[in-house]
C-alpha cells in the first residue's frame, strides 16, 4: 500500500496514505518510535477516532494512517485541524459545500 498511493501527506502528527478505491480499507500504524505498547495503542485510538468522526467527509478509497510520537502530546483539537487539512491535500474529502 505504502509504495502504491496515489497521494501521501505529511504532517507533524502523523503520515496519510491515500489510494482511491471502490471501498474503504483502512489500518493505523504505529512503530515503537512512538512509545511502549500502552502509548502505540492510545496513539492508534486516536487516529480510529479522528477517522470514526470523519468519516462522512471521506472518498473511498485505501487509508493507511502512521502516527508519529508529537501525536500524543498534542491537543484533540490541533490533531483535527492537520487532519482535516491533509485529508484535503491528499483530495481523500468530500466537498460538501
Amino acid at each position: 500500500m505504502y509504495n502504491r498511493s496515489n497521494k501521501t501527506w505529511h504532517t507533524p502528527y502523523f503520515v496519510l496514505f491515500y489510494q482511491r478505491s471502490d471501498r474503504y480499507k483502512v489500518g493505523f500504524v504505529a512503530s515503537k518510535k512512538v512509545g511502549n505498547a500502552v502509548h502505540r495503542n492510545r496513539a492508534k485510538r486516536l487516529l480510529r477516532a479522528h477517522f470514526i468522526e470523519n468519516i462522512d467527509l471521506l472518498s473511498k478509497g485505501s487509508y493507511v494512517l502512521v502516527a508519529k510520537p508529537a501525536l500524543l502530546s498534542e491537543s484533540f483539537t490541533e490533531v483535527r485541524k492537520s487532519y482535516l487539512h491533509a485529508l484535503k491535500k491528499c483530495s481523500a474529502k468530500i466537498d460538501l459545500h
